[in-house]
């Protein structure tokens, strides 16, 4: 499960935590808030930046370069911060 120390919706949390899970093949519920991405999970510059464009896609937001982005509790606050309610109920 996903140890929330978040305030993210879950339906946010949810679709960050698929959509990084989908890139490795790694079961969600391996995926915790403060996993890191590149020592934990193994993924590497490549996969970080697939998974910011798939993000940026689904949620019809930009995340520019210099956002320091390596665990997934990152990610998922990033994303729930930056997209409108309109985008996450498409």
């Amino acid at each position: 499960m996903f140890t929330a120390t978040t305030t993210a919706p879950k339906t946010i949390q949810q679709q960050v935590l698929r959509i990084i899970s989908k890139r490795k093949a790694i079961k969600t519920r391996r995926l915790r808030i403060g996993s890191n991405l590149s020592h934990e999970l193994g993924f590497d510059t490549v996969d970080v930046v697939d998974i910011i464009l798939e993000l940026e896609r689904n949620f019809h937001i930009v995340i520019p370069d210099e956002v320091p982005l390596t665990t997934v509790g990152d990610f998922v606050n990033y994303v729930a911060s930056h997209a409108s309610l309109k985008a996450v109920a498409a």
